[in-house]
């Protein structure tokens, strides 16, 4: 445009000096070669005038060629700088999505006779990974899954969340009880905490978690609760949190607790069990409302656990303003339709929570012997627990 004008006016207005701005626009947009070669082509035109002009050995004409020429080669360099610091940051969140492949593994789609769909917020945006955590293994008669929340966020969380990881996939295969199971995890974040240099932070460090054991063919799901938000089991037009009978302790407190509880709910044909961590029910609105996850959830009338999380997603965002204060997972598993058959005590099971009328949330407590179809009155509730004992190094032996 500037070289149209001079052309068009050879005379006044000489607008050779504003060819200083085509290098250095071409370096907000256009690669080091691209932008020398735009410096190149304004100096040129510089040159040109001034032959037109008769002035080119005038001081004021070589003057504005060497601004041209200097301003060219300065934004060659800084286009240079920014498209390295441009792979730079490519590299850099490769490497943070191989992180986050190795540590926090994609559950797959398929797990024997469920369905599996999961999604991951971090709270930092150019990190793929926080203190959140999930993950999923097959055992010989069902499906283990673990989820939790580690304290804190960024890397020091994402070291602890990749060791619970890794303990719980090299135990899960075990055929442990549920219980067994939460009390090796226990053992083995405290081992960690205990390691030499984590003394001091050994008592601000814990996770909240929630484990849970879905036979494939007992329209049952058991779940060890450890400070973690209960699930939710989502019916047509119903949400109801599974709370825990007694609700444990977080993993890593280094507490000598006398046990773990384990509590049994109703998970039959066509129900779906939303996981979440706190990271999704405390994102608040610009008034400061929270999220009304329950609700929201109780109104979904899809079939899919993939659809349900796209649909909690845009709107858990939406709610937030584009942006979360903190690491948000959730992990929606569905029993499709199907005949599964009764559990080994030959006792039949509840297709829908009695006495909750559709489209409600409600709040349910596990299997109490009150419970006229599932056990006598006179059966004492014992939650199964198991025995720890400590050794040096804060290290645990289960019995």
């Amino acid at each position: 445009m500037i070289t149209s004008v001079n052309l068009a006016t050879p005379g006044h207005p000489y607008a050779g000096p504003l060819l200083i701005v085509a290098p250095v626009l071409a370096a907000v947009t256009l690669g080091p070669w691209l932008t020398t070669l735009t410096g190149v082509l304004a100096s040129t035109d510089q040159m040109i005038f001034a032959v037109l002009l008769g002035d080119l050995h005038s001081a004021q004409r070589m003057t504005e060629i060497f601004a041209v020429v200097a301003a060219s080669a300065f934004a060659a360099l800084l286009s240079g700088m920014r498209e390295r610091k441009a792979r730079e940051l490519t590299r850099v969140r490769q490497v943070s999505e191989i992180a986050q492949n190795l540590v926090l593994r994609p559950l797959p789609p398929r797990m024997g006779p469920l369905r599996v769909a999961a999604v991951y917020l971090a709270a930092e945006r150019e990190m793929k990974i926080g203190g959140d955590l999930y993950a999923a293994a097959r055992t010989a008669h069902g499906t283990r899954l673990l989820v939790g929340d580690v304290r804190g966020k960024g890397l020091t969380a994402v070291s602890d969340a990749a060791l619970l990881l890794s303990a719980f996939r090299g135990a899960a295969h075990r055929q442990t009880s549920l219980a067994e199971f939460t009390a090796y995890l226990d053992a083995s974040v405290c081992w960690n905490l205990a390691e030499p240099g984590e003394k001091d932070l050994a008592q601000e460090c814990f996770v909240t978690a929630m484990l849970i054991d879905i036979p494939d063919h007992s329209p049952t799901v058991q779940i060890v609760h450890c400070g973690h938000p209960p699930p939710l089991r989502l019916r047509p037009g119903q949400a109801t949190a599974l709370c825990a009978h007694q609700a444990g302790l977080p993993l890593g407190l280094q507490l000598d607790i006398p046990g773990h509880c384990v509590d049994t709910f109703d998970f039959g044909q066509g129900d779906l069990l939303l996981l979440y961590t706190d990271g999704v029910t405390e994102a608040r609105n610009p008034r400061g409302d929270f999220y009304p996850l329950t609700e929201r959830a109780a109104t979904w009338s899809g079939e899919r656990p993939e659809e349900l999380l796209e649909h909690l997603r845009t709107d858990l965002l939406a709610h937030a303003g584009g942006q979360l204060d903190d690491d948000a997972a959730m992990i929606a598993i569905e029993r499709p339709a199907g005949r599964i058959r009764h559990n080994i005590t030959g006792l039949p099971h509840h297709s829908r929570a009695e006495g909750t009328p559709p489209g409600q949330a409600v709040a349910v407590c596990p299997w109490t012997p009150d419970d006229p179809v599932r056990g006598p009155r006179s059966t004492p509730a014992r939650p199964v627990t198991v025995s720890r004992v400590r050794l040096p190094g804060n290290r645990a032996m289960l019995g």
